[in-house]
């Protein structure tokens, strides 16, 4: 009888053991952790208990100098944030959208303006900043209004913001400058010299400047006596410029746009590529932080949700900004909390547009499902150690 009780304890053990073997083998790969090169930039970390940093207000109304009535700026949605230091403080200036319509798009965006000394925590102004008005660009911007800005600075302290604009017609890449993220001056398209207007009215989006850090603060940089920008939605596109207001696309021998990254089938960024926050001089490359949407259909990764938006990262050589020396196979980032896939666009996103250094770390800006921002922090001395 104990025989007969021992071998039938072996049989259930042995069961179980390749019961847990084929579970093993059946567990998706994205529940493991990633094995990224030394160059990436992927320890980005969720601060407990802060996300999201800035979520919708009700409450706050702007006076439209367009309608010439009050209006809930910022009541339905905020997010896609740009970020950079001004006066020892991190700025983030933020997607805020209205309830003027229905959908992504359909609303009328504006720029509000959030301050912080840690990082962390927010103070926001009650009326944006940068907005559709009765000015040079208002057939540019009106009705859809002014959406997802990247900023930069010169080391002279000329801050740089790149953002689309959007008649919900075509949406264009047009620059703004200032002095102090308040008082704006809008130059217009960004490619409207280009090739004798040639790009004027071809749709163009999400710009990231190339940029270094100089005695600790990051900064617009130049290579070969010009300045560099990645951009674009579907691929990363690139254009140099001389004088950061007038920018020309580089384009093939053929004459077609210069693709340096395209969507890759399979894989995390199947069905676009768009440019991030502003990309970086490292030491051992340019860096650019992009956005990833996964194909809906066979194109697709199967590990991350159809349609989500994950993040990934691509090196680029610092003689030649045109050449890719890396990228990321995996997405360094990933939507994870609810409130990053719950909101206007409920297939998860994690959409990076604001990347600043301040107190030897890099906070990374993101707009969490197309309605509130969130952030990452990335320690390189801890990630050194």
């Amino acid at each position: 009888m104990k025989k007969i009780t021992f071998n039938l304890s072996l049989l259930i053990l042995a069961i179980g053991l390749i019961s847990c073997q084929g579970k093993k083998q059946t567990e998706p790969i994205a529940a493991e952790s990633p094995q990224f090169p030394d160059w990436a930039w992927a320890d980005f970390q969720r601060p407990e208990g802060i996300n999201p940093v800035i979520s919708p207000n009700p409450d706050t109304r702007f006076y439209c100098p367009i309608t010439k009535d009050s209006v809930d700026w910022e009541s339905n949605d905020t997010f896609n944030p740009a970020a950079t230091i001004y006066d020892g403080k991190i700025v983030v200036l933020y997607r805020a959208e209205d309830k003027s319509g229905e959908g992504i798009g359909g609303r009328t965006s504006r720029l509000g303006y959030a301050s912080s000394d840690d990082g962390l925590h927010f103070e926001r102004k009650t009326t944006p900043v940068f907005y559709p008005a009765n000015d040079s660009q208002k057939e540019l911007e009106w009705p859809g209004g002014c959406e997802d800005p990247r900023v930069a600075v010169t080391e002279d302290g000329t801050y740089v913001m790149f953002y689309t604009q959007w008649n919900k017609k075509t949406p264009r890449l047009a620059v703004a400058t200032t002095k102090d993220l308040q008082k704006w001056e809008k130059h217009g398209p960004a490619f409207a010299k280009a090739y004798n207007g040639r790009f004027f009215d071809q749709a163009s989006k999400s710009a990231s400047i190339i940029t270094k850090l100089v005695d600790g603060k990051q900064v617009i940089a130049k290579i070969d006596g010009k300045y560099w920008m990645y951009w674009g939605e579907h691929f990363v596109n690139i254009a140099s410029s001389n004088d950061l207001v007038n920018w020309e696309p580089m384009l093939e021998e053929n004459g077609d746009l210069k693709k340096l990254i395209k969507p890759r089938k399979g894989k995390f960024d199947s069905s676009l590529t768009e440019c991030g926050p502003p990309a970086i001089m490292t030491d051992n490359g340019i860096l650019l932080l992009y956005n990833g949407k996964n194909d809906s259909g066979a194109k697709g990764d199967t590990l991350y949700t159809a349609n989500s938006y994950c993040a990934g990262q691509v090196l680029f050589d610092l003689k030649d900004p045109t050449k890719v020396i890396g990228q990321l196979d995996k997405p360094f980032y990933v939507p994870e909390a609810d409130f990053e896939k719950s909101g206007q666009y409920p297939a998860g996103t994690v959409f990076i547009e604001g990347l600043v250094y301040h107190n030897k770390k890099w906070f990374l800006y993101y707009g969490c499902a197309d309605s509130r921002v969130a952030v990452a922090v990335y320690d390189p001395e801890k990630t050194a150690k």
